[in-house]
This record gives structure tokens, sequence and C-alpha cells, in this order.
């Protein structure tokens, strides 16, 4: 399940669990947020697109931390004419995590409830231990090439037959 949310004047596709980074929000870290703009949402092929918004719906967010961004250097040049002006920017942000998206008259812990008989429902069949085993296994190592190997005890054939014929 996913939804498309205005957050903070931008538009973002979220689902349960991703973290987003936002422009900066008026809230406490560890703060609960919900989101009301919610422009769609598709719940398993289920698609609601709002006019302009979803009635009723909701996302559900964790504010994480605040912080600022990468330094974004503004230079402006006229050649010739003496002017130079440098300038540079750090763009506030805050990230946060998305608890759960709600439609209407839904909670969160709804939501949660659901999501764990879904997993009930989709649990994968045990898998013998032999199987796991096998796949564990390593290939033995490689031995060295027949030509290699010869090379190497040819120079010690011709050592030793010198120091017979010594």
């Amino acid at each position: 399940m996913y939804a498309i949310v205005e957050i903070a004047g931008q538009q973002f596709k979220v689902e349960r669990g991703n973290k987003v980074y936002v422009h900066r929000l008026e809230a406490n870290e560890g703060a609960k947020v919900e989101f009301d703009k919610v422009l769609l949402i598709d719940n398993d092929g289920k698609v609601q697109v709002g006019n302009p918004t979803v009635d009723g719906a909701k996302v559900a967010a964790t504010v994480i931390e605040h912080l600022k961004g990468d330094k974004v250097i503004v230079f402006k040049k006229k050649r010739r004419k003496t002017y130079q002006k440098w300038n540079n920017h750090r763009q506030s942000y805050t990230q946060i995590l998305i608890q759960g998206v709600l439609g209407k008259g839904e909670t969160l812990k709804d939501e949660l409830k659901a999501e764990k008989r879904a997993k009930i429902v989709t649990a994968k069949k045990p898998v013998a231990v032999a199987e796991v085993v096998a796949e564990k296994v390593e290939a033995p190592a490689k031995k060295a090439p027949a030509k290699k190997a010869a090379a190497k005890k040819a120079p010690a054939k011709k050592a030793a037959a010198k120091k017979k014929a010594d």
C-alpha cells in the first residue's frame, strides 16, 4: 500500500517504513505528525484518486531528526566588467519515518493488525535443513593447471640430473 501525499508544498510517494527527507517542519524530534493532503492511495491495485484530495485519508509519520543538506555554491561573474558575486546556501530538511497510510476512518493500530494478518496468510512453507546446508556448501578449491605444475617440476629434474653427473 502506498500513497502520494503533499508535504510542505512537495509531493512524495510514501509507504509504511519509508524514510523521507522533506523541507523543515515545525515539529520536535520524536514527535508524531499526520498529513491529510493525500492525493492518491493504492491498496494492492485498488486505486483511490482524490479530487483534489482523498476524503478522510491521512499519512502518519514520526520526526526522526532535523538536518541540513549539502552546501550549494552560487557564483556570478560578468567578465571584463569587474563583477563577481559569491554566495552559498544550505537547505534545512527534516527526516521523517512513515508509520502508515490510513484510509477513511482507519487508525494506525488497525493498519498494523491488518499487516500482521497478511504476513500470517502469506507465510512461507518451512525449508528442509538439508536444502539449507546444501546451499551453504562451498565448491572445492581449484587445483593448479597441469602445465604450471609440470613447469615447476622440470627445473628440479634438471638440477637432480646435474648433481648425479658431478
